[in-house]
């Protein structure tokens, strides 16, 4: 079926590859789809529902039909997917061949299993669900099949930056990137195809008197050589997200055979400061009986595989439409060679003087013949009913604009009656400007006008100028549009893929599903891996009909990412062993490392355990010297982990109000405040501190684990629950580097690096301030997790690292050093401060002690549910300080509390220790846990039973503050 002087890749090297088992040879350049109909295979799957034989319907990636799997990949597009030499392709969906499909029973009991049959038939009897029905829909649903044995899907992911995107490389794409390119714009030109150009390399049509796919080459060898644009074939734009960001799928390697050393696909994250949207039009079917054989195409289609691939999808051809478009595919099929047995345009007006082939106007397609491909059409109209041979059937019921991305953000396209297809919204994307087919302009000439337009706006956006056009001489006759046609009799296909008819779609709405979303789930039409590309359009004229409303009033489904499909394996490329839980590093990482600290794991980011030095072999060691150094020097710590998030805003504090259970719109500015954070539920969600900074910013700050947490709960409080504030949460944990400076010795330390009066008259405990830091812009708050005097500095995170080795060094000078977490874990518990090891969901204000932080003046997030008896009950468990009876007691984190006579039951279980360590400024193991009761029972002694480890200990349960319980060390 290779049409000799035809194509693009004429005397490319020959591919041998294998469909089914059988051995095919196609060129290099072709498609699988190319080159199966090179080789005259029309039949390449089965639909979804009935079975239905299917061949390929598009030459793009809105193709319903021919999905296959290559190398273990299932529901590849044909039309997409290029081949290589060994390649290995398979069908999918039909049992036990494709020529011979046993479940195309289901296509002889269509009658019974029309729109929505599932709803019905499965309810009874209600024990044959689990026991026969779901079974057998099991078997009997999926496409393809994944293949256990493939392995891993080797992908990867990628970000780029640029001013421009421009998504789409047909001659709008082009242009626009021309012109944005020579304004010497960062530039990236994105392209779902192997080969930019889109329709430009299907068409005949000269630009400048030349072929157009030769002003293609001229104007790709151009943006070549242009440093600051990028080409990107084989790259689907496939989502349009906030902040100007947008997904992409490139396609690395999936062309050729599978190698180590290639991911075979990559998911991009690409920034644009503007984006230019030229994805073109996709080509609609027509309703008629019978219109989803095998050799039943797109007229767009026919003419691609001819003038860009060189292949003809049938010797005999007919062409049915309801526009100007598909006379020519009449036109160069007929140049080809090809037989025209007919051209069958619906509009009686229509006329092509001269048509060397047979022109019926005013005709439809009735029916066709011929199970596993077309053998022969059916056609009636004013010259009678006649019976024509044809082994393909070229259809065009106009062109949808490919309007998806411009709607991914919630706006709705805007249907126009004069091109009988759906636009655009004007605005839909802030940062998008749509032009070429994709705003409705179907000229080519007109395309690349549109194409230049839509940069220069973009540009001069930029502040950025675009040169004078410089567009070629091209086609500008626009094809009229006759309305759209249903053919009646006996199945009209509309979603190929998942087998949706005509008749399904009036069942809907005589059903009572008269909205476009409840006949899409009612149907499931558009929900096949398609996503009803070239079906929704077509259905929603249908339902209108149906309704007796106009399209513009039915309205359209909604357009979510991806465009088209996107394997897990992309999206999640990287996300395996670190991948999957990303390390997070703080700017002091190499310095602990140089110091030889051990790191640990803590909420993603890995911090120090411990720092040893010479002559220590345990860590008991270490982190002893390390507490003491802090009690009775200064000790340097980086707590950079904590969730730092910026708060902005006339509501600031009405924001604090609402998600803290305390009072924060009264604090000073240049205080800061302990505030308790509590769930829905009345349980305790976090705690931290936050700072005033000025009028209405404050600086929040969180537990290293809970940052993520508050952070998308702080957004759900202002997006849903408090919509009406007007205030700006911006997470800033990474943008800052801050370090605990803590001991008796800490002020020596920060006032010989910040520049600000530190004296208690100016500088009391619980004080911030903006200051510099070293001559650098930073912060300083007077607070302590340690219970010593205690400073936090905090500078930009790109000087972060030189400030922690200048503090250590200093702290090294005062007799201190630097300490890591499990000092500063056994520095807290002898505090007797809190963690999530206490607060960790199960807890309420009440348990830890804190009940009265909790307002009875205003309202909060959980404050009802806080005030449940069942929560403020005196016989719960409830927060208590553990201190061994003997001095050489052991305490474990983990253990279970019983009073001291009862036996270790589970019934008998009195509490649990949620934290432990041995104190060496007490010289004995301290632990916190939580006891029935427990504020009542001090001094009462329990016992300590840890059956994993064989430890048990009598403990006297006292206070949880240990050490200073009048904080006299930290206020100074």
């Amino acid at each position: 079926m290779r049409v000799a002087g035809k194509g693009l890749y004429q005397g490319a090297p020959p591919v041998s590859f294998r469909f089914d088992g059988v051995a095919w040879h196609g060129v290099e350049g072709d498609t699988l789809a190319s080159a199966l109909l090179g080789e005259g295979v029309r039949l390449m799957g089965r639909s979804f529902k009935y079975h239905r034989p299917r061949g390929v319907l598009s030459a793009g990636s809105e193709e319903p039909n021919a999905l296959v799997c290559v190398d273990g990949v299932p529901n590849t597009r044909a039309t997409m997917q290029e081949i290589w030499e060994g390649m290995e392709a398979t069908s999918q969906n039909a049992r036990p061949s494709l020529r011979f499909d046993v479940l195309a029973v289901n296509d002889w009991l269509a009658p019974f299993i029309g729109a929505g049959f599932y709803y019905k038939t499965f309810m009874w009897p209600r024990s044959f669900w689990e026991r026969v029905y779901e079974p057998l829909i099991r078997r009997a649903a999926g496409l393809g099949r994944l293949d256990p044995s493939a392995g891993p899907l080797l992908c990867e992911k990628a970000w780029a930056f640029c001013d421009v995107l421009v998504i789409g490389a047909g001659p709008a794409g082009l242009s626009a990137a021309l012109a944005a390119g020579r304004a010497g714009a960062r530039v990236i030109l994105a392209d779902e195809g192997a080969r930019m150009g889109g329709r430009l390399l299907a068409e005949t049509d000269p630009l400048d008197g030349q072929p157009p796919h030769l002003w293609v080459e001229r104007v790709l060898a151009e943006l070549v050589q242009m440093p600051n644009v990028r080409l990107m074939p084989r790259t689907t734009v496939t989502g349009v997200h906030d902040g100007g960001t947008f997904a992409a799928l490139e396609r690395v390697s999936l062309h050729r055979a599978p190698r180590a050393d290639l991911p075979r696909e990559c998911f991009w994250r690409i920034v644009a400061r503007r984006a230019v949207l030229c994805a073109g039009a996709i080509e609609r079917p027509l309703p008629f009986p019978d219109n989803d054989r095998p050799g039943v195409m797109l007229a767009g289609a026919v003419r691609a595989y001819l003038n860009h691939w060189g292949v003809a999808a049938g010797r005999r051809v007919v062409v049915f439409g309801n526009n100007d478009d598909a006379h020519r595919t009449a036109r160069d099929c007929h140049a080809a060679g090809l037989t025209v047995a007919a051209l069958v345009d619906s509009r009686p007006e229509a006329a092509m003087p001269g048509a060397p082939f047979p022109v019926l106007p005013g005709a439809r397609i009735a029916g066709t013949r011929g199970r596993l491909g077309l053998s022969r059409v059916t056609v009636e109209g004013p010259q009678g009913r006649q019976e024509i041979e044809a082994d393909v059937l070229a259809v065009s019921g106009g062109w949808s604009p490919s309007v998806h991305l411009a709607c991914h953000l919630g706006a709705r396209p805007v249907w126009d009656d004069r091109l009988q297809a759906f636009l655009p919204p004007p605005g839909g994307v802030p940062w998008m400007t749509v032009a070429g087919a994709a705003a409705g302009e179907f000229t080519t000439a007109g395309c690349l006008r549109d194409g230049w337009r839509a940069a220069s706006a973009a540009l001069a956006d930029l502040g950025l100028r675009a040169p004078d056009p410089d567009l070629p001489e091209a086609e500008g006759q626009a094809p009229a549009q006759g309305p759209f046609i249903v053919v009646e009799g006996r199945r009209q296909f509309v979603d190929f893929q998942n087998d949706v008819t005509v008749k399904d779609i009036r069942l809907a709405v005589q059903e009572g599903f008269c909205s476009v979303e409840h006949m899409k789930r009612y149907t499931t039409l558009g929900m096949a891996t398609d996503q009803g590309k070239t079906g929704n359009v077509p259905a929603i004229a249908i339902l209108s009909e149906a309704l007796g409303s106009p399209v513009a009033a039915t309205g359209t489904t909604t357009f979510r990412p991806p465009y088209t499909p996107v394997s897990i394996g992309a999206m999640g490329a990287g996300g395996q062993g670190m991948g999957f839980a990303p390390r997070r590093l703080t700017t002091s990482h190499a310095a602990c490392l140089d110091r030889g600290a051990p790191m640990i794991e803590a909420g993603l980011w890995y911090r120090p355990g411990y720092f040893p030095r010479p002559g220590e072999t345990t860590w008991r060691q270490s982190c002893d010297r390390e507490v003491t150094m802090v009690r009775q020097a200064v000790g340097v710590a980086d707590v950079s982990t904590l969730g730092k998030i910026d708060i902005q805003g006339p509501d600031a504090a009405a924001l604090l109000d609402f998600v803290y259970c305390n009072t924060f719109s009264t604090l000073p500015v240049g205080r800061v405040r302990y505030g308790l954070m509590l769930r829905e539920d009345g349980h305790v969600m976090d705690d931290g501190t936050t700072a005033r900074l000025g009028g209405n910013r404050y600086i929040m700050t969180t537990t290293t684990a809970a940052a993520g947490q508050v952070m998308r709960h702080l957004d759900f409080v202002t997006q849903v629950l408090r919509p009406d504030l007007d205030v700006h949460c911006v997470s800033v944990t990474e943008q800052w580097a801050q370090f605990s400076v803590a001991g008796p010795r800490s002020r020596d330390l920060v006032q010989a690096v910040v520049d600000a009066d530190l004296s208690d008259a100016a500088f009391p405990y619980m004080a911030c301030a903006e200051a510099p830091v070293m001559g650098v812009p930073g912060r300083v708050f007077r607070i302590s997790f340690s219970g010593e005097r205690a400073y936090e500095l905090a500078v930009p995170a790109r000087y972060g690292a030189s400030l922690y080795r200048l503090l250590v060094a200093y702290a090294e000078s005062l007799g201190g050093g630097p300490y890591g977490m499990e000092a500063l874990n056994v520095l807290r518990i002898e505090k007797g401060y809190i963690t999530h090891a206490e607060i960790h969901g199960r807890t309420t204000a009440f348990d830890i002690g804190m009940e009265r932080m909790v307002s009875k003046t205003k309202d909060c997030i959980g404050w009802a549910a806080s005030r449940r008896p069942g929560l403020l009950e005196a016989d719960r468990e409830q927060l208590v300080g553990l201190r061994p009876v003997a001095q050489d007691g052991v305490i474990t984190a983990g253990a279970h509390l019983y009073r001291r006579e009862d036996p270790a039951t589970r019934l008998n279980g009195q509490g649990y220790v949620t934290s432990a360590c041995w104190s060496p400024t007490l010289g004995r193991a301290l632990g916190l846990g939580f006891l029935r009761r427990g504020r009542e029972r001090h001094g009462e002694v329990v016992r300590l039973v840890d059956a994993m480890r064989g430890v048990e200990t009598l403990c006297e349960v006292t206070d949880p503050v240990f050490l200073d319980p009048k904080g006299e060390r930290l206020r100074g």
